[in-house]
């Protein structure tokens, strides 16, 4: 599953629009915009995004988590890992997202 994860945001990356960071992310679910938020597991400390799984269900956007900060990073173009991504508007990721279970 987390492969396509990766590529709904490498589309979304290069045909949408995405937010990178648990600060930016966070605003995004504050306004309800994110088709989906994706959180990685390996996060330190793990503080940093507990509250983005209730924020999500409390504003009933999609949320996954996937495994490694490194793999997350790179998916959305970045040289360093980062903690969170959200699909703001999924471009040409529309299908793929369609295939992705959620929590």
């Amino acid at each position: 599953m987390s492969e396509k994860i990766y590529e709904a945001i490498e589309l979304a990356r290069k045909t949408g629009k995405i937010k990178k960071g648990s600060n930016e992310v966070t605003k995004q679910i504050e306004k309800g915009t994110p088709k989906l938020v994706v959180v990685a597991k390996d996060v330190q400390p793990p503080e940093i995004v507990m509250h983005l799984p209730l924020l999500c269900k409390e504003k009933q956007i999609k949320y996954v988590e996937v495994d490694s900060r490194e793999q997350l990073g790179a998916a959305a173009g970045l040289p360093v890992g980062t903690a969170t991504v959200a699909i703001i508007q999924e471009g040409e990721a529309k299908d793929v997202l369609k295939q992705i279970k959620t929590e």
